[in-house]
C-alpha cells in the first residue's frame, strides 16, 4: 500500500465520519419537531457505510495488486421503527385522543452514536498524524 492510497483511506473515513456526525446532529436538533414537510413528525436519519472496494473486486485481483479504496457512505436511511405517543391534548398536533406522536430519536442512542463517530474521526486523525510523521523521518534519512 502506498502512501498516499494510505492517506486517502484516513481521508476517506473523516469525509464518512463528518457526515454522520451532520446526520446525528440534525437529528437531535429534531427531537421535538412534530410536523415537518411530509406532515408527520420527523423520522430518525441514519448513515449507511460500506467499503469503496467489494470484496469481488479484492477476488478477482491478485491480492498483492489489491489497492484498498478506504470507506464511502452508500446512503442515508431513515429508520421506520414507530413514533413515540405522548399524551398531550393541548398541542396543535394532537390526535382525536390527545396523544401526539413524536419523532422516532433517541437522544441517548443519538448521543452514543456521535461518540463513536467522533472516536473513528480521531482515529482518522491520529493515522494522518502518524503518516506525516512517518514522511517527515524518511526525508530526515536523506540528510
Amino acid at each position: 500500500m502506498s502512501f498516499l492510497q494510505s492517506m486517502n483511506i484516513s481521508g476517506s473515513g473523516l469525509t464518512a465520519q463528518r457526515l454522520r456526525m451532520d446526520v446525528i446532529s440534525e437529528n437531535i436538533a429534531n427531537i421535538d419537531t412534530t410536523r415537518t414537510e411530509d406532515g408527520g413528525p420527523y423520522r430518525r436519519k441514519m448513515v449507511v457505510l460500506e467499503s469503496a472496494n467489494s470484496f469481488r473486486d479484492m477476488v478477482l485481483r491478485n491480492i498483492n495488486d489489491y489497492e484498498a479504496g478506504g470507506v464511502e457512505v452508500a446512503e442515508i436511511v431513515e429508520d421506520l421503527s414507530e413514533f413515540k405517543k405522548v399524551y398531550n391534548p393541548e398541542h396543535p398536533d394532537a390526535d382525536e385522543d390527545g396523544y401526539v406522536n413524536m419523532p422516532n430519536v433517541d437522544s441517548l442512542k443519538e448521543t452514543v452514536d456521535m461518540m463513536e463517530a467522533y472516536r473513528a474521526y480521531q482515529a482518522n486523525i491520529t493515522a494522518l498524524n502518524t503518516l506525516k510523521q512517518m514522511a517527515t523521518k524518511a526525508l530526515e534519512i536523506g540528510r
